[in-house]
């Protein structure tokens, strides 16, 4: 009996692996604590075969990215997708190579428009597969000096202890 539940248990687990090709592959955390998020957006990503098997291994850094406005297209620059490990030679990929982001005319043309007025930079939070395709969540965000960051660590930590404050005295009254 107990062989069949782990069949069964195996078998649940192998449909839902199939099945779910939403996850992420690379976070940019630094990003949340150097730049104030004002707003995000989802963008496509054109990538080569070799690189989209590569990030399905999950091996992709976007810690040190950056994006920009080339002309009329948005462009990822310094995303570090390693090469995949079966492709060679003619398969095989640079990894340090700008991508085009895909997002439509309009959003391109508002967030330029609000990056060069606002003195505002674009930056990459997240890149995930939705759907089977490869993303990357943007932010336009402004960049944040040192007492901006200590200030935001104290009131993350005073929030923090109000919560916990709250939940002892539900607790207890």
């Amino acid at each position: 009996m107990a062989r069949a539940k782990q069949i069964q248990a195996r078998r649940v687990a192998e449909r839902e692996s199939r099945n779910n090709n939403d996850r992420v592959v690379a976070t940019n955390r630094r990003a949340r604590y150097d730049y104030e998020i004002l707003d995000t957006l989802e963008c496509g990503l054109v990538l080569t075969g070799s690189e989209v098997k590569s990030l399905r291994e999950g091996t992709a850094q976007i810690a040190e990215s950056y994006v920009r406005v080339d002309g009329e297209e948005l462009w990822l620059y310094q995303a570090h997708v390693p090469p995949w490990s079966y492709a060679v030679g003619f398969g095989s990929h640079d990894p340090e190579r700008k991508r085009k982001l895909l997002l439509h005319h309009r959003e391109l043309i508002q967030w330029q428009n609000r990056a060069a007025t606002q003195a505002l930079t674009i930056v990459p939070l997240k890149l995930y597969f939705k759907d089977g395709r490869a993303k990357v969540e943007i932010a336009l965000a402004r960049g944040r000096k040192q007492y901006d960051r200590r200030q935001a660590i104290a009131k993350r930590d005073a929030a923090r202890e109000i919560a916990r404050a709250t939940r002892q005295a539900e607790k207890l009254g």
